[in-house]
């Protein structure tokens, strides 16, 4: 089946929903924060490039006043081209898109973890859900991997028939949540099949950028999807992330011998894992990206 012909899996479920709402195209809500929700800066990098690949037009912006704490969240000054000063607001924006060469729509959320009033945030977000199939949250955390690895993306649905379809478990977490976690209890709650992608990202490299994350997030949203994604860059650039942590792990004893020891357990961890299922689709993906439908540059 050619890539165009592919239904995402991730709004399966939501089909009747999103026909019901009287369009004929599938549409799913694609969501990022930054901050707790966001080492290295990852998945609000991976989520704001597609706003700018698909050319997404912005359709809302969530008022700031009334959920950030400036002191805390502190809006930025910034040059113009022209030579004055613009001040930036800390805030949430809301994109829309339609995927080139697919019957597939993005509804984007990107902007920054409020401070406030969270359930109200929440519900803001959800009233442009409304005829959306399913929501796709994705975040990134900091944990005990090595850099020399494929960076882990974990996938997890509340939803039975979603964890069917995607063979996934449920998500068995317990603790403080960032609003990622609120949104998908509150969409669930409305009806809204939700999955999570969270991408771990190394705790000695946890900085922004982690392109090698990106790349990895950028690859699940792909496959969950349906869709071509075309790298551009991004290849490049995780190559070059990981020599470049290299070369500090090279010059640290303590922490080339801490990447070993994440490489020993990762390696033994996952070695039942390298099957013949995850190497077809990792070639899947690679006949996708030779003839994407729109020509597109990849994420930057």
């Amino acid at each position: 089946m050619h890539s165009e012909d592919r239904t995402p899996i991730v709004i399966a479920k939501g089909r009747d929903r999103s026909r019901a709402a009287g369009t004929d195209r599938d549409v799913v809500m694609l969501v990022a924060f930054e901050g707790w929700n966001d080492a290295g800066e990852a998945a609000s990098s991976a989520v704001n490039d597609l706003v700018e690949l698909w050319s997404a037009e912005q359709i809302a912006e969530i008022s700031p006043d009334d959920y950030y704490d400036y002191q805390f969240t502190r809006p930025t000054v910034t040059r113009t081209p022209a030579g004055g000063n613009a001040l930036q607001w800390p805030g949430t924006r809301i994109y829309r898109a339609a995927v080139p060469g697919h019957e597939l729509d993005v509804v984007f959320v990107v902007g920054v973890e409020p401070s406030f009033r969270w359930q109200q945030f929440v519900d803001e977000i959800l009233s442009h859900a409304k005829d959306a199939g399913a929501v796709l949250l994705v975040g990134a955390l900091i944990a005990d991997v090595p850099h020399t690895r494929p960076i882990p993306v974990s996938m997890s649905t509340e939803d039975s028939e979603l964890r069917e379809a995607l063979d996934l478990d449920r998500n068995s977490y317990e603790g403080p949540t960032g609003v990622l976690g609120v949104l998908g209890h509150l969409a669930l709650a409305a009806g809204l099949p939700t999955v999570s992608l969270w991408a771990a990202i190394p705790g000695y490299v946890a900085q922004a950028p982690s392109p090698k994350a990106q790349l990895a997030l950028t690859g699940r949203i792909e496959e969950v999807l349906g869709v071509s994604i075309p790298q551009g860059t991004l290849t490049d650039d995780a190559k070059a992330w990981e020599r470049g942590v290299n070369e500090l792990a090279d010059d640290d004893e303590d922490i080339s011998r801490y990447v070993r020891q994440l490489e020993e357990v990762q390696d033994t961890a996952e070695l039942p894992e390298a099957s013949g299922d995850a190497i077809a689709k990792e070639f899947e993906r690679y006949l996708r990206r030779k003839n994407p439908p729109d020509g597109h540059k990849g994420p930057r």
